[in-house]
């Protein structure tokens, strides 16, 4: 799981990092959090200015904690002391966005310290506090035994007690759907109970729980092993799920071995690399962003896991050309410790990543094809997923690396993010996907909006997905049928056909980085691709300006938006 002890092996470029990481931290101030930075989620919704405050906190802890534990000094110890003794003052470990006690259930404005919540970074942090007590534990008791025994009595509180004694939805209950959650908490649960002394008879009590929640988060993924929720959430899904069961292995040696070998677990842990387009591009839908930070030590392990070693090239290969592939900006202590201790053996592997291929996951339905310069996905499924965006027949497009038709993402969380008026959200629209709109009528949500008959076929000189969109729209539609079928001529061109049966006008959005210009039946994307168009009315053109910070990550400071209005009842695109 870890080492107490630093390794002697342990590189001269680590240790130089993480001390310089710990001196800037020990001169900088610790975050003031006042209750109305708790208080604002709920008057006004936004989360962002609060959540920095918390989670520099616990990042400032990090940088301390690894510093003092690699030069061994003390010198670092009275401001890890601060760190740990903040965090335990504060009212409540979990967000204003989730202090609730039933899913979807009424937010309190302030954190009850008689009734916990354990929400994911109440669980998040008791993983790092006990992981600070278990490689510090000795130096803070030289100095004062009354911080450990603090820091325990709080996550007694906070989390071991209603863990034991309370129902958390995300814990499972028959046949009701989990996401992330689930994982993400067990793992970090399991973490505290079994890096801290406790006794016989609490571990015995976790781990009945903590096996049946993972039983429910695994009872929701297809054999195909696809993240529903998308590529930046396979990190707190699949990887938590490989987090857990390597903390099991720990407790109950090989207890989990046979489990490494199960194709679901497997096919979960591969599926990042088949959603990878190239450098920190990756093909995004839900709440997921275009651009996603280098894959590294956690995939590494997973892949070791799971003995695929395709996944073990394609995450050393991104581990070696990340400047941060030491996580300074984690705020989960125990996986930049798995970076750290792992940091020889993944740069030392053999960095062949595999070649990328066709791949098509029908759990979700979204079908991936490649040729050595189109990057194509074509998503199907249904509107009622985790995270959903009204995206059912949406296609993502990418040639030489480069973005041509998008997937635009998702805003900064606000509470209208997880709130009855998230579509009121244009991102979550889908007249903001490359899909049409029947008079102004956009898809709707829920499992009842879904794609029929998807069809996908990958041969050697083409690939071909068709799947008829009508049934993600509602009635006001007047679609009787509305049948897309994508294809790519391998090395030549990607067509793209919808034929239209309805009574509405039907218009066309595309989504494009690229400034498009317009002529009769041509556009053209920057100096990137040329689009071919039969069918097709007079082309708008829609600038979008783009401010928020998280869209930022991904795209520059303004998109596009192109609307093509059907002539008929066949409309064509070929892309070249």
């Amino acid at each position: 799981m870890l080492g107490k002890g630093v390794p002697e092996a342990l590189e001269g470029w680590i240790v130089n990092l993480l001390v310089a990481a710990g001196e800037a931290a020990a001169a900088a101030s610790w975050p003031q959090i006042r209750a109305y930075d708790y208080r604002e989620y709920g008057l006004n919704g936004n989360r962002s200015r609060f959540e920095e405050l918390y989670f520099r906190r616990r990042l400032m802890l990090n940088d301390l904690v690894l510093a003092e534990w690699v030069e061994g000094q003390g010198r670092f110890l009275d401001a890890v002391i601060d760190g740990l003794l903040l965090i335990s003052e504060e009212s409540g470990w979990q967000l204003p966005a989730h202090n609730s006690y039933e899913r979807g259930g009424k937010r309190l404005s302030m954190a009850d310290p008689d009734d916990p919540v354990v929400d994911l970074f109440a669980a998040e942090t008791a993983a790092i506090l006990s992981t600070t007590l278990y490689l510090l534990r000795d130096r803070l008791d030289a100095v004062d035994p009354l911080v450990s025994k603090r820091v325990e009595r709080e996550i007694n509180v906070r989390i071991f007690k209603p863990y034991i004694n309370r129902h958390f939805w995300w814990m499972g209950r028959g046949d009701e759907r989990m996401n992330n959650w689930t994982a993400w908490i067990t793992q970090n649960v399991l973490l505290a109970a079994f890096t801290l002394p406790t006794d016989e008879t609490l571990r015995r009590a976790f781990l009945p729980k903590a096996l049946m929640s993972l039983d429910a988060f695994l009872k929701d993924y297809a054999e195909d092993g696809a993240c529903e929720e998308g590529v930046i959430y396979y990190r707190h899904a699949g990887l938590c799920l490989h987090g857990a069961m390597t903390i099991l292995d720990q407790v109950a040696p090989s207890a989990m071995k046979p489990l490494w070998q199960e194709p679901k677990v497997r096919n979960m842990a591969d599926y990042i690399r088949h959603m990878h387009v190239g450098g920190d591009y990756y093909f995004n839908f839900a709440d997921s962003s275009a651009v996603v930070p280098p894959c590294g030590a956690r995939e590494y392990l997973f892949g070791r896991a799971v003995g695929s070693e395709a996944l073990m090239g394609f995450a050393a290969a991104d581990f070696v050309r990340d400047e941060n592939r030491l996580m300074p900006k984690e705020w989960n202590l125990w996986y930049r410790l798995q970076a750290i201790l792992a940091a020889s053996e993944i740069m030392s592997h053999e960095r062949a990543a595999p070649a990328k291929a066709d791949h098509y996951f029908p759990g979700i339905g979204l079908a991936i094809a490649r040729d050595n310069r189109f990057a194509l996905a074509v998503k199907g499924g249904h509107n009622g997923e985790s995270h959903n965006h009204n995206d059912v027949g949406s296609v993502t497009l990418y040639k030489d690396r480069q973005p041509l038709l998008i997937d635009v993402g998702v805003e900064t969380y606000t509470a209208k993010t997880f709130s009855p008026h998230r579509y009121e959200i244009w991102t979550m629209q889908s007249a903001y996907h490359n899909l049409p709109s029947f008079g102004g009528v956009m898809q709707c949500d829920g499992v009842e909006f879904a794609a029929q008959g998807m069809d996908v076929r990958f041969e050697e000189e083409m690939a071909e997905i068709s799947l008829d969109i009508a049934g993600a729209y509602p009635a006001e539609a007047e679609l009787q049928s509305y049948r897309r079928t994508v294809r790519m001529v391998r090395g030549r061109t990607v067509q793209m056909r919808d034929e239209y049966h309805g009574v509405g006008p039907a218009t066309l959005s595309l989504m494009t980085v690229l400034e498009p210009r317009t002529d009769e039946g041509r556009i053209w994307l920057g100096n990137k691709a040329e689009i071919r168009l039969e069918g097709a009315g007079s082309i708008t053109v829609e600038p979008l300006d783009i401010t928020d910070s998280r869209l930022r990550q991904s795209w520059p400071v303004r998109l596009y938006r192109l609307l093509v209005p059907l002539t008929g009842s066949t409309l064509t695109l070929t892309i070249s």
